[in-house]
């Protein structure tokens, strides 16, 4: 019984140091290759992999293994993804933007103390199933089985008719299912894919915004789980110009319109601008708050691309204790080298 009751202890034990663990299986031809977890803070950065998204790096070994483990994530639900480098050249950053064909990469919901595991399925498919212990990890992996089956249902039936009546049938479901979830990131990944520009879909969001009051519940929900996040003021802002935008008629002729709908894209070109740039600065300013006084003198040394001697004399240390110093600051800053450091505190 004591045994017993130490093996229980031992699984749970990331749960109760407030740590998490994320492992999982993928082929064994993909042993050496860099495999990498990702924070998604911007819904609208879920469909592809960015540099400034990475949390923490790891290896898949020789037989197929990987593994993250830290006390680095939010304590409350996040999107997160995890990206396997498919690319033969680790050396450019091409690779950190999916473009290789044999990269891959999983969304999934998950906070600090949760425990994920990735198994090979029954076809030898990776990164495509989830075992947590939130049982909310695969929820996008559900959103991504139901768009699968509305691009069967457009497929059959291409006609303009039929294509209104499955943009109605479809909003209908996933509206209902991103409610019924109960996690309002679940929606937002939803609803990036509805009110994309580039899909099909815009235009009859657009139409759907104005007569559907889901949207504002949304918002609602939102600012009941999530409060003053940015991806909730993210959402606050682009429904209030989207309806702007869905109220204006759309007659050719009219230059009026037409001069109204150009001021409108500057207006929102200009808030995609603003959170861009508050989110980079929040993450400089993040990093430095990490620093010592010392440190931060040291990484602004660096970015003037100052040799360890030259910082050395004007630190008036020795070149041993800036070495030192440097170390540490690629421990904290999750760094290898002076060039991923540049990148990161890059203006």
């Amino acid at each position: 019984m004591r045994f017993f009751v130490l093996i229980l202890l031992f699984i749970n034990s990331y749960a109760l140091f407030g740590q998490y663990h994320i492992s999982g299986q993928v082929s064994q031809e993909n042993a050496g290759n860099a495999i990498y977890l990702s924070l998604v803070e911007d819904y609208r950065k879920s469909s592809r992999v960015y540099l400034d998204q990475i949390v923490q790096k790891s290896e898949v070994d020789s037989l197929g293994h990987f593994s993250f483990e830290g006390n680095n994530l939010s304590d409350q639900n996040r999107i997160y993804r995890i990206h396997l480098d498919g690319c033969s050249d680790n050396t450019g950053g091409n690779h950190f933007l999916g473009r290789c064909n044999n990269s891959k990469n999983v969304l999934f919901i998950a906070t600090n103390k949760d425990t994920l595991e990735f198994p090979t399925s029954f076809e030898e498919q990776s990164l495509c199933t989830i075992n947590s212990t939130n049982p909310k990890s695969g929820l996008l992996l559900e959103i991504e089985g139901l768009k699968e089956q509305m691009a069967y249902d457009f497929a059959d039936y291409p006609s303009e008719a039929k294509k209104k009546l499955n943009l109605d049938k479809w909003f209908k479901t996933l509206h209902n299912f991103g409610q019924e979830t109960n996690e309002p990131l679940a929606e937002l990944y939803i609803y990036d894919f509805l009110s994309d520009k580039r899909n099909e879909t815009f235009r009859f969001y657009l139409e759907d915004l104005t007569t559907n009051d889901y949207y504002e519940n949304l918002l609602g929900r939102l600012n009941h789980t999530y409060p003053d996040e940015e991806f909730t003021n993210q959402f606050n802002a682009e429904i209030t110009t989207d309806k702007e935008l869905a109220s204006f008629s759309q007659p050719s002729t009219s230059k009026w319109n037409r001069t109204l709908i150009a001021l409108l894209a500057v207006s929102i070109l200009g808030n995609v601008l603003f959170f861009l740039g508050k989110k980079k600065q929040n993450n400089t300013d993040n990093l430095l708050e990490k620093l010592t006084p010392q440190e931060q003198k040291i990484v602004n040394l660096i970015l003037e691309n100052k040799t360890n001697k030259e910082i050395a004399s004007e630190l008036f240390v020795s070149v041993s204790t800036i070495k030192t110093h440097i170390n540490n600051l690629y421990k904290k800053l999750d760094v290898t080298s002076r060039d991923e450091m540049s990148v990161l505190f890059k203006k």
